[in-house]
């Protein structure tokens, strides 16, 4: 399985990509196949606050229902809609078309370098 070299992640599988002043958070392909299909996405809404390392969401798939935990502080300034209204993109492009949220943060909780999630999910 390939990980993203300019992501940052977490240990709770989420990955996170620097645009600008903002952060987009998305799952990695290591949980959304842990997961199994997708078939729903529950996502804050645009506005709220969201606080590292608190759920913020839900992702429910044909096994089970997984918290979205934040991994930073701050506003929530975007949601990808296409994956609340067809939630197989998680599943399909878990490091493009199926982000979850965009956040202006103002803190970012414990995450790892690629090469440290690379070691995380080889156990």
């Amino acid at each position: 399985m390939t990980v993203p070299t300019h992501l940052r992640y977490t240990e709770e599988h989420e990955w996170l990509a620097d645009r600008d002043d903002l952060v987009r958070i998305g799952i990695t392909q290591h949980a959304a196949d842990a997961l199994g299909d997708i078939v729903y996405v529950q996502l804050p809404a645009v506005g709220d606050q969201i606080e590292a390392g608190q759920a913020c969401g839900e992702l429910e798939s044909t096994k089970s229902v997984s918290d979205l935990f934040a991994p930073v502080t701050g506003e929530v300034v975007a949601i990808n809609e296409s994956v609340v209204d067809d939630p197989a993109l998680v599943n399909a492009e878990p490091f493009g078309d199926g982000w979850l949220l965009e956040v202006r943060a103002t803190d970012t909780g414990a995450v790892l370098t690629a090469e440290q999630y690379a070691e995380l999910i080889a156990d």
